[in-house]
């Protein structure tokens, strides 16, 4: 097991900035204003872990590939991921339903779980983290992806009101998008360089 500051750092950098806008901030937000919030940062911890450990292993895979391959699929994942961010629209701030109060930690657990679980499949934060493990390695990846995942969580469940009322979301998800067009670009000059 060998792990990679740098790799750590990129993970969690880009993780992070696509995640802050993601509908899974405004939910931990949600619930954090109806349940115990350390309560639901342990639930939408796990269930980050669990995505992060399938996206690593996707990624794993994607490493057997040539070289010239993978940096190909990279730079693809890596130029969808800025498009997606580039074109979204600061509107993902969907509400949850009543304001139900939901207390004891097995409930506020299972419900934190299965919001992020099922809410996350495919989600750009995955693809993302499956693209790093293909190429900066898994463990260094799913370290820095899963801590990311999880600073944001409590970064809503702490200071979500305050980020939504100063920063725009569309800086955040440009600055994001415009760090993985510049990955991507890298990528293809990669590929002919190396």
């Amino acid at each position: 097991m060998h792990l990679d500051p740098l790799a750590i750092l990129t993970a969690f950098g880009l993780i992070f900035l696509a995640e802050l806008p993601d509908k899974t901030m405004f939910a931990s937000l949600a619930m954090g204003t109806r349940m115990r919030p350390l309560y639901v940062w342990f639930g939408t911890s796990s269930a980050f872990i669990v995505h992060v450990a399938i996206a690593v292993g996707a990624g794993g895979l994607l490493g057997l590939l040539p070289d010239w391959i993978v940096k190909l699929v990279s730079a693809s994942l890596f130029a969808f991921g800025a498009f997606m961010l580039l074109r979204a629209g600061g509107g993902d701030d969907d509400d949850e339903d009543a304001p139900k109060t939901v207390t004891g930690f097995w409930p506020v657990y299972s419900t934190a779980f299965m919001a992020v679980f099922i809410s996350e499949w495919g989600d750009l934060t995955q693809i993302t983290t499956a693209n790093l493990a293909a190429s900066n390695g898994a463990w260094s990846t799913a370290i820095g992806s899963a801590a990311a995942l999880m600073s944001v969580s409590a970064l809503a469940l702490l200071a979500g009101r305050f980020i939504a009322k100063r920063v725009p979301l569309k800086t955040v998800q440009r600055i994001g998008g415009l760090c993985m067009l510049g990955l991507a670009i890298w990528t293809v000059i990669e590929i002919f360089t190396a």
